[in-house]
């Protein structure tokens, strides 16, 4: 998962700066905001810790064992989550590819290039073409749509005290698209 070392920064900076907006969006007066935000926090550090390029720090053998129950407890979360809402199943899988590449990870870099005929692993593949479309169809809901004059949607922005920057959809949806990316980009480097 260590990649060259500028790219490995980029990728690191790109994961924390999403986990501290996510310890932002916290403090909404929704609680349902505040929980899954505390997810894609813990998911964006995770990531960035993940992503350090290995010349500069080389995590000790316990690490990843330790990533892959921290990421397995937070993927049983969410899927005792997922009974009231099948929106925390992204989450369920979000968990599931950190333990896969912590295990990936722990096993060694041989492990990690274990291929099939195609060359790549089938779970490997698979969650890079679920991470894919997930990007995909993230930002295709980020592109603004004219509204009609008088019709639904063109009320303008959201105000009022309980509407703050860190209660906007668009902000938190841009958050999963740009965790989504990394993802995508963590798991071709596997």
């Amino acid at each position: 998962m260590h990649g060259p070392g500028s790219s490995g920064w980029l990728l690191v900076t790109l994961c924390a700066a999403t986990g501290a907006y996510c310890l932002l969006r916290m403090r909404s007066s929704v609680e349902e905001q505040r929980r899954a935000a505390a997810g894609e926090a813990l998911m964006g550090f995770g990531m960035a810790a993940m992503a350090v390029p290995t010349a500069v720090f080389t995590p000790p053998a316990w690490a990843w064992p330790l990533w892959a129950a921290v990421f397995g407890a937070a993927g049983v979360h969410g899927l005792w989550a997922a009974r009231a809402s099948a929106r925390h199943l992204h989450h369920v899988v979000g968990a599931g590819a950190m333990v896969y590449m912590a295990v990936v990870m722990a096993a060694g870099p041989r492990a990690a290039h274990h291929s099939t005929t195609a060359g790549i692993p089938a779970l490997t593949a698979a969650l890079l073409l679920y991470f894919t479309a997930y990007v995909l169809v993230t930002g295709a809901r980020l592109v603004p749509v004219p509204a009609v004059a008088g019709g639904p949607g063109s009320t303008g922005p959201r105000t009022g005290p309980g509407a703050g920057w860190g209660d906007r959809p668009e902000l938190a949806r841009a958050c999963r698209l740009s965790m989504g990316i990394a993802m995508v980009a963590m798991l071709l480097t596997m």
